[in-house]
């Protein structure tokens, strides 16, 4: 019997040359190495799953072996949930926002949560970011920048958790993180007039800035009742170089102010710095300086700047558990988790001249 000639493969069964990328191991993968169910696999790289130490060290050494890490995206599929939070700030950054969102991506990181930053400058920018946020199904939104009532409603009819911080509204119940420094504003003016200061200027932020707006409304408030007139007023953006133009504004007039009270940090520094470098006047000796946010940079030997500070961390933690709490009972009545501030005496205020 002659033996018939072998065919040759077809193309496609031919071997074919290796891409050089290797296939990704997957949790069924580590399962069966392991010789464990895929959803004890799921379970011990779940935080807080109950799961034995026997069972957790060998599938570790199969996932270790076979390369394995969990895919956060599909496991988002499964469950529903990106694990991603918005956190939205204003592009124009109180000089505060820095610390403030380490703390927060710190919190959220701690509960297996990411942070997607998104810059917001008017209410139009806010409606792009609202529709990029839900394109990454985000689960929730911290807002320290400007949201209308209407597109904070919008989130809420998606069911999307919404967290203000230093925001709110007046006339309706939202989830709001905020630091009160009314009584240490009343202090600091009651301080400077006890100097003997009664000619004061404002370095105010952004017009439309709401934090800028009560604090330009507490230092009036304290004013008036301390029969002080209105102060001087200059409109800043909260950057160091709006405090040096405000100071050539306010202090090379007829009658400069002998107390300036700045509406950030970072303006402050920019006012200081101009006042004694460029108008080589005394600070304070011709004239005393405070601000508020309560920064490191601020406390700088070369500033020491009496400041009202923040209780930055206490307050991402809250918002942050705020949040937290919100992705497990949507329906719960909302809060207002108000902080006391800090007056941080400093070397930037003294008597005023004479």
């Amino acid at each position: 019997m002659v033996n018939s000639p072998q065919r040759p493969k077809a193309p496609e069964a031919q071997a074919r040359p290796s891409s050089g990328r290797r296939r990704r191991a997957t949790s069924y993968d580590v399962a069966r190495l392991a010789g464990v169910s895929q959803s004890a696999v799921s379970r011990c790289f779940k935080p807080g799953a109950s799961v034995s130490k026997a069972m957790r060290s060998k599938v570790m050494r199969a996932a270790e072996t076979l390369h394995y890490r969990p895919n956060a995206i599909a496991r988002g599929l499964i469950t529903q949930r990106s694990h991603l939070i918005a956190v939205l700030v204003s592009g124009r950054l109180n000089f505060d926002y820095p610390e403030v969102l380490f703390r927060l991506t710190e919190a959220l990181s701690a509960r297996g949560l990411r942070v997607l930053l998104f810059t917001v400058d008017s209410e139009a920018d806010a409606e792009g970011v609202i529709e990029q946020a839900w394109q990454f199904q985000v689960d929730g939104v911290i807002s320290a920048s400007h949201l209308s009532r209407r597109q904070y409603e919008t989130l809420t009819q998606r069911q999307v958790p919404v967290v203000f911080f230093n925001r709110y509204f007046t006339n309706m119940p939202t989830d709001i993180v905020y630091c009160d420094p009314a009584r240490q504003v009343g202090e600091l003016v009651e301080r400077l007039v006890g100097l003997g200061h009664s000619r004061f200027a404002l370095i105010r932020g952004p017009k439309a800035n709401m934090v800028s707006q009560e604090r330009e409304r507490l230092v009036e408030a304290a004013l008036a009742d301390q029969n002080v007139n209105g102060p001087a007023a200059f409109f800043g953006d909260f950057s160091y170089e709006s405090g040096a133009l405000a100071a050539d504004a306010l202090l090379t007039g007829s009658e400069p102010p002998t107390a300036i009270i700045c509406a950030n940090d970072m303006m402050a520094m920019g006012c200081l710095d101009q006042t004694r470098h460029r108008l080589g006047r005394a600070v304070p000796g011709d004239v005393s300086i405070a601000s508020f946010d309560g920064t490191h940079m601020s406390q700088f030997a070369s500033y020491e700047i009496t400041t009202i500070r923040q209780p930055i961390v206490r307050m991402c933690e809250a918002a942050v558990e705020l949040m937290s709490s919100r992705a497990h009972d949507p329906g719960a009545e909302r809060e207002k988790r108000v902080f006391e501030a800090q007056l941080l005496p400093g070397s930037s205020i003294a008597e005023a001249p004479a």
